[in-house]
């Protein structure tokens, strides 16, 4: 939501381009996100007795800062719709017709997506990190700073959302509340390609947004939301682990 914000602040405000302000918003929220990892979620790491105590009660900051942000999105920007018009020409590809802005959200999301998974896959500190998801104790024992990695998750993964907040300006209307859906919408997503899977979460991402898709095509866009709980309950019943989970 921040991040749809400020690409919308700097677009209209001083005309500059909304994917430019990629370069902006990203590295903005990582540098947000280890002061905030500092100020809360690192106490929490270190008071937690156990993994399940850790997420319990970083859940409910979690929940403690959305709530907070948005109000201070109201004071900041007002409750009153906000948007902007850019890459809205059609596009004809494959028989159908897409907005450009559309298209071009989604290449970069995937290149993110690809990018990310290299990133886990073949640096240090990716290597880092999956070890810090199958095993915390025995990545403590061999050396891995596990309050720095936490914090370096923590970062990405709020930059990656003002990311995703700011390409999603470019098509949709801003409020304060437009965070939410969006944070409902990544849990179905995880859960159904597998907690801690990369690929499993951009086939999952994929197949929820076909099928959400066809739902509403075939019905009405209410009926959106019970496809997606309608799937992910399917999913927990039949397999928990995720599609691609372990």
């Amino acid at each position: 939501m921040l991040g749809a914000y400020l690409t919308y602040s700097l677009h209209v405000g001083f005309g500059v381009n909304p994917l430019l302000t990629l370069a902006v918003t990203g590295p903005l929220a990582f540098g947000a996100g280890l002061l905030l990892h500092r100020l809360l979620y690192a106490r929490v790491l270190s008071g937690s007795e156990t993994p399940e105590a850790f997420e319990s009660r970083s859940l409910v900051i979690s929940f403690g800062a959305l709530f907070a942000l948005q109000n201070a999105a109201l004071l900041i920007w007002s409750a009153d719709l906000k948007g902007y018009g850019y890459l809205s020409d059609p596009v004809r590809m494959l028989g159908a017709v897409f907005p450009a802005n559309r298209i071009v959200a989604a290449v970069v999301a995937l290149g993110l997506s690809i990018a990310f998974y290299v990133f886990l896959r073949r640096s240090l500190a990716g290597k880092a990190i999956r070890g810090l998801m199958q095993d915390p104790e025995a990545a403590e024992l061999v050396g891995i700073d596990l309050g720095r990695v936490h914090a370096i998750c923590f970062g990405v993964g709020i930059a990656m959302s003002a990311v995703t907040g700011s390409l999603v300006s470019m098509f949709f209307e801003l409020t304060p509340f437009m965070g939410l859906p969006y944070t409902v919408t990544a849990l179905v997503v995880i859960i159904l390609g597998g907690l801690g899977n990369v690929a499993g979460s951009v086939v999952g991402a994929l197949l929820l947004g076909l099928a959400e898709t066809a739902s509403v095509y075939v019905t009405a866009s209410d009926i959106r939301p019970i496809v997606s709980y309608g799937i992910l309950s399917l999913i927990l019943i039949l397999r928990p682990a995720g599609l691609l989970g372990r």
